[in-house]
Formats: C-alpha cells, structure tokens, sequence
C-alpha cells in the first residue's frame, strides 16, 4: 500500500499551468481566432486538452484522495458524487444556452448552425433526452462529460493506486492501448460519426498518471525527481514534435514539411499525443523557473482562473461560441478579433478574480488541496 504521505500545500505551478489551458481552450475553440496560431496545438501533437486531463488527475488527488485518507469513505464518495453531480448540472447548463443562443442567432442572422443541427433534427425534445444522458455531445460541449465519468472512476483507481500503484498504471494503460487497437471502444455519440470525440477509454490513462504524479509528489514533498537524462529526452521529444507540426505556411515560413509523420488522433489519444503531454508536463513541475514565475503578481489572474476552473471554463464555453457566431456573421476583421478576445479575456479574469475573493480561508494547518 502507497502512503499519500504529509500534507503538501497547493502547487501554484499546476495552477498556472490550468489556468493558460483554460484560456487556451477559450482561444482555440473560436475557429479563425488569430491567437489560435500561438495556442500548444502549433507547437506539438498534443493541445490543452491533454494538459487539462493530466491535471484533474493530479488536483483530484489532491483533493479527493486527501479527503479520503483524512475523513473517511463516505464523507470522500459524498464530495465525489456532488462534484459529479455540479459538473453534470454545469454541462446541462451550457447544452441549453448553446441550444438556445444558436436558435436566436440563427432566427436573426439566419446562419447553418452546423455544430447543433442533428439536434435539432430530432426536435428539441428529443435532441434534449439525448443530450441528458450524455448521448449528444455538439462539437465544444466535450470536455465536461468526459471530466464526469474520470472524476466518477477517481474512487476506483484511488484505491488500485494506494493497493499497487504499478499494477493500477498497467491496467489503465492496456485499456489505453486497447482503445487505440480497437477504436470502437466507446460511448456511443448521435452527433460526433457516432461515437464521443474524447473516448473515456483512452483519456482515462491520462488521468491516471496524474494522479499517479500527484501521489508520487506528495511522497516526496512536492517534487519530482530531476532526472537530466530524462530532461533532455523530453526536450528533444518536445522539439521533435514543433519541427513535425508547426503550422510554417501559416507563419510565412516555407512549405516543405520537414518531417512527415501520421497526423496524431485525438479521441483515442494517439502515442505522439501522449508522449507529447507527458514530455510537457515532466518539464514544466521539475522545473524551478516555473514555480518562480509562478509566484510572481502578475500571473495571479491566470491562477485564479485555474483555482476555479468549472466555472472558468463553463463561461469561456459561452464566450467562444458567441466569438465563434460572430466571425461566422461579421467575418474576422482585426477590430473584432481584439474585440472578441480582449473582452473574453477580461470577463474570465474578472470571474476569476470574483470566485477567489469569495473563496474560503485555508485551514491554519496547511492541507490545502486542489480544487478539481
């Protein structure tokens, strides 16, 4: 059995690093947002949804793997379910403002509201039923059911973790790779070719390590182990990856691809993908420059908005898809791209900013834990 160890305060590293996903995410789902050519996804394999997914593993951990070992079972299994049940309300929610901006929108400008329409095929209440039990998942509207089913198996994978840590990564691992072998290991999906666009089988392995780094990091009082050898493969891993994706055309460079590889999928996060993820993440918490650059004033925002990040990401989830029914309506002219991103970044922030002065005083004994 593997000891959580002493209680470790918040790692303001892994809360910067939540927060640029989630304004990443924010960017990138606006689809001709200028900024979008400076976001992870063209730099390498992997983009902030891999970052977001390895980091709720390590903040459910953190928070729920310490209230297990400090309160109990039930009082663990009960913050679970009213986290699951907060975040299943929080995707019902956006499902219905999207529906419901898109029809106005549609009804005033008259644009193909492409990313709703087999929805409203089916008629709304149909297109609602489906949508309620998480069988219709419009493009954007994703990332929340998938994070419901990781924090709901979070129990399970705790308690093979703490059990024999090693066995727990196999297992996930080999229903990764069975995912990637058989790619029709999934949730079935009436609007993405019929199947979820982030397979819980796969993402689940991403998960796992977090919380596996989460445990490993609290063993050894917040660090992990420097290991140069390993650095400088993760390096040249990471610079493998910008030469065999950069968007060079895009940025006026030259057209020839100088190393041609698969394109890397990402519902059943393909091996480049992972190992692209992972090269970031294992550089970026041993790295000291960051945790100094973390506790700098001016990143405070960034962190606020991953400290809280549901309600973060549920706000930028509205804001995108309003930035992304402009451009469709208005085109993509420079004003409205600083528009649309000036105004969404400050809201973010702002709500951010809001949630963290409202946010309980830590405990005066230091177990603090990452909200996930």
């Amino acid at each position: 059995m593997v000891s959580l160890g002493a209680p470790s305060r918040r790692d303001a590293r892994v809360d910067l690093l939540r927060g640029i996903a989630l304004l990443t995410i924010f960017v990138d789902h606006i689809p001709g947002n200028l900024l979008g050519r400076l976001t992870f996804r063209n730099f390498g394999f992997s983009d902030a949804a891999e970052l977001f997914v390895v980091l709720a593993g390590f903040s459910s951990m953190m928070a729920y793997g310490a209230c297990f070992e400090r309160q109990g079972t039930v009082p663990g299994l009960r913050r679970i379910a009213v986290r699951c049940c907060r975040i299943y309300l929080v995707q019902m929610g956006l499902l219905v403002a999207t529906l419901a901006i898109i029809w106005l929108w549609n009804r005033r400008f008259d644009i193909d509201p492409a990313a709703i329409q087999p929805l409203l095929d089916r008629g709304m209440r149909s297109g609602m039923t489906h949508g309620l039990i998480l069988e219709a998942l419009p493009a954007y509207l994703d990332i929340l059911p998938l994070y419901v089913v990781l924090i709901g198996i979070f129990p399970i994978v705790y308690l093979l973790m703490r059990r024999n840590a090693a066995v727990a990564l196999a297992l996930s691992a080999g229903l990764w790779l069975a995912t990637n072998l058989y790619p029709a290991l999934n949730l079935p999906n009436t609007v993405y070719e019929k199947r979820w666009f982030l397979d819980p089988f796969a993402w689940q392995f991403l998960f796992t390590i977090g919380i596996g780094l989460a445990m490993l990091m609290r063993h050894r009082n917040g660090q992990l182990p420097v290991v140069p050898g390993l650095r400088l493969v993760a390096w040249a891993y990471l610079l493998f990856a910008l030469v065999a994706t950069a968007p060079w055309r895009i940025w006026g460079l030259w057209d020839y691809q100088v190393i041609v590889v698969p394109m890397a999928e990402k519902t059943i996060l393909a091996p480049l993908r992972l190992l692209n993820i992972l090269a970031f993440v294992y550089l970026a918490l041993t790295s000291e420059w960051l945790r100094a650059v973390a506790g700098r004033p001016f990143v405070a925002p960034i962190i606020a908005c991953g400290r809280h990040s549901l309600e973060v990401f549920a706000v930028g989830t509205v804001l995108s898809l309003i930035g992304r029914l402009l451009f469709e309506t208005f085109g993509t002219p420079l004003s409205l791209q600083l528009l649309i991103n000036g105004v969404g970044f400050l809201v973010l922030f702002g709500l951010g900013w809001v949630l963290e002065v409202g946010r309980p005083v830590p405990h005066p004994k230091g177990s603090v834990s990452h909200g996930a």
